[in-house]
């Protein structure tokens, strides 16, 4: 095993040398090539069996997190000391490998460059018999082991520098701390929209319809007191505030149901994800078609609350922006798993903004372990693709 390690380290070695052309030309585009040698390194130093925690999430693009990690003071304090220290530990390599396997080749080989009369110099050495050339073999091979010895302690410096960056200035807390700020200010911009939401739900809607219910009591109050002497008239004019009072409270409760079932559906809680899906289907303007597999029972109450909501945002965002009557939901619910697509054939372009509702809702999906994807190309309708584990990682 720690040959494997050995011969990892300098195979490492040999290819970092071959890059040093790409790794210095990467200087005049730091810092945006930081990050990547940076990530970079830190995969080399695992496959040579160093621990070391990559920053990079896996469910991220290359292009995305760059962004990110040029967004963060850290990159001055960890990427671009590692990328300086990868190119001059690349130039290094360099210099130890063509000088020392070529001359350990040079001389290994001598007495066959003997033969057909050549003198292999290295360095001040030059063979003038053949019995010089056969003691030059295992020179060749001392100074191939040498050379080797030296990338792997190039190797090994490698490993100390990053991890004395890493440690003096703790990247892996610091990225997943700022992951962890930027999640939160678009948790709290996705809630401050929520609320927002709310609040126009309840004025415009329960709070006009109550205002009106007293309005109609009022009127009602002073037709009944009014003088007996238009007692019919009266009587008509009371009957009839009355029922616009009970049909305005009955609009009021209405809406307050609809407020209270986009906060949390009633559905969702007593019967599960699959029928309260189907019940967002049916209340839908849009004509859905449903498909769903698997068992809900083992869903925690995160995960399906998480997902009842992508499918609702979903199918809201289709009936508003892509022109369109009918969707499509495939729901799988599995044992460990549940999986989720929502699409249209609208015209696409949609996009997963900051302080929106689909933002939010990606929050919300990686807050229980899983992930929300948008794919949506112009004039190419729109996928929602939503999964998440069935317990939430915490």
């Amino acid at each position: 095993m720690a040959q494997i390690r050995i011969a990892r380290r300098v195979l490492t070695e040999c290819i970092a040398a071959m890059t040093f052309p790409i790794l210095l030309l990467s200087l005049f585009v730091a810092p945006v090539s930081a990050p990547v040698v940076a990530e970079t390194d830190r995969s080399r130093a695992r496959w040579c069996g160093v621990e070391t925690t990559p920053l990079k999430p896996s469910d991220r693009s290359w292009t995305e997190w760059v962004v990110l990690r040029l967004r963060s003071r850290s990159i001055w304090r960890t990427d671009l000391p590692v990328l300086v220290t990868a190119v001059l530990l690349s130039a290094l390599s360099l210099l130890v490998a063509f000088f020392g396997f070529i001359g350990a080749a040079a001389l290994v080989f001598s007495p066959v460059f003997w033969l057909f009369g050549i003198a292999a110099q290295v360095g001040p050495f030059t063979p003038e018999s053949v019995g010089q050339t056969l003691l030059a073999v295992p020179a060749g091979i001392v100074l191939g082991a040498v050379t080797m010895a030296v990338l792997t302690g190039t190797s090994f410096l490698r490993d100390l520098l990053l991890r004395t960056f890493s440690r003096s200035r703790d990247p892996d807390l610091l990225t997943k701390l700022e992951e962890l700020r930027t999640s939160r200010a678009s948790l709290t911009a996705a809630f401050e929209f929520e609320r927002q939401r709310i609040e126009r739900d309840l004025h415009d809607g329960a709070q006009q319809e109550l205002v009106a219910v007293v309005m109609r009591l009022g009127m009602l109050e002073a037709t009944a007191t009014a003088t007996a002497a238009d007692a019919d008239a009266n009587q008509e004019r009371i009957v009839r505030l009355a029922r616009q009072a009970q049909a305005h409270a009955e609009r009021a409760l209405e809406r307050l149901r609809d407020t209270v079932r986009d906060i949390h559906p009633r559905e969702l809680s007593d019967l599960g994800l699959i029928a309260a899906v189907r019940e967002l289907a049916a209340r839908s303007p849009l004509r859905v078609e449903l498909t769903s597999t698997g068992d809900d029972t083992q869903l925690s109450s995160p995960t399906a609350t998480a997902v009842y909501f992508t499918v609702s945002e979903a199918l809201t965002n289709i009936s508003k922006h892509a022109g369109v009557e009918n969707a499509r939901i495939d729901l799988r619910c599995a044992t460990t798993e549940v999986h989720v697509q929502v699409h249209d054939e609208g015209v696409g372009g949609a996009r997963i903004e900051t302080g929106s509702g689909l933002a939010g809702l990606r929050e919300r999906m990686r807050s229980v372990g899983g992930n929300l994807e948008i794919i949506s190309p112009p004039e190419g309708g729109t996928l929602v693709v939503a999964s998440a584990p069935s317990e939430p990682p915490w």
